[in-house]
């Protein structure tokens, strides 16, 4: 137990490292999620003493009065510095914890923000405003996403290809990915578009938001959430191995997407790493699933289908 709180700080840390860094070479101030929601601060929050600060205030508030403790370090957390609106050109608000022998019964306001589950809540927080939507256009059969949503709504995997000098097809470690910049690279290009397969993550992908309203908040939120997932499952690639037997890669994953969906996703982004495909118009081309109604004489079938995963 204590080795899967290591193991998920550690990732962590390193998905705020990557976002970080991205911030840093795009200079995209709006790519500041908390790590508890993975939406956008507005109110950031400092868990005192150990000074941890990606947290959104009232998500920390709901987290520690489940756990006292940093969602990060594990460290006792005694008290919470925050920043409001208006208070950004001032000293911080300190938020005392009561000490835990004392603490308030879970009032009905936090117990729905924070829910009962002893990990961080993994999904957004409800908009304040529903935005306009223009009526919804459809993709054509064509489209990848289409298809790819057909692959995760039937649970289709793809063949697996061994590895050798024909194919070209290769293993991978979280050693590769920590020396190969290239790797790392295609990794992102993969998860990104796939990633798309999730509409919670992407609002516009079955409707188009109108241009007025918060229809550009809410695609600034997705955006937010979708980046950050995507640190986070390469963070996964440098640290655990994809195909482990034990199974880290798929239980850090599954809080995000299900377990199901995490194993399949985990399953087809090892077999696009393996591959010697640039290009994900190829590599479509070249799967094969068990599916007699899909593949390239059949790719009209994963059209029609309107459920949404997520």
């Amino acid at each position: 137990m204590a080795q899967d709180v290591d193991l998920r700080q550690e990732i962590l840390r390193k998905t705020l490292d990557e976002v970080a860094d991205t911030q840093s070479t795009s200079n995209d101030v709006h790519l500041n999620p908390c790590v508890i929601c993975l939406e956008q601060i507005t109110e950031t929050a400092t868990a005192q003493p150990c000074k941890h600060a990606s947290f959104d205030f009232l998500c920390l508030l709901s987290w520690l009065h489940q756990r006292p403790a940093c969602p990060l370090c594990q460290a006792t957390v005694t008290s919470v510095d925050y920043e409001t609106e208006t208070s950004s050109t001032s000293a911080p608000k300190i938020y005392r914890l009561p000490p835990q022998s004392h603490a308030p019964a879970t009032t009905a306001s936090l117990e729905s923000a924070a829910g009962a589950h002893p990990h961080p809540r993994r999904f957004p927080r409800p908009p304040r405003h529903r935005p306009r939507r223009d009526p919804p256009t459809t993709p054509g059969p064509d489209d990848p996403i289409i298809r790819r949503r057909h692959i995760y709504r039937h649970q289709l995997y793809s063949r697996r290809v061994g590895t050798n000098r024909l194919s070209q097809y290769r293993e991978v470690t979280p050693q590769h990915f920590n020396q190969d910049a290239h790797l790392v690279s295609r990794a992102r290009k993969w998860i990104r578009r796939e990633l798309q397969v999730f509409t919670f993550l992407n609002p516009a992908s079955d409707t188009e938001f109108s241009t007025t309203g918060l229809a550009g908040a809410d695609r600034l939120r997705a955006s937010n959430n979708a980046e950050f997932l995507l640190e986070y499952i390469v963070a996964i690639l440098r640290t655990v191995d994809v195909k482990g037997s034990s199974g880290q890669a798929e239980e850090l994953l599954r809080e995000f997407i299900g377990r199901d969906n995490a194993r399949l996703f985990l399953h087809e982004l090892q077999t696009w790493l393996r591959s010697p495909y640039n290009s994900l118009t190829d590599w479509d081309r070249a799967l094969q699933y068990d599916d007699a109604g899909y593949g390239n004489e059949g790719r009209s079938a994963a059209h029609g289908h309107g459920v949404a995963l997520g």
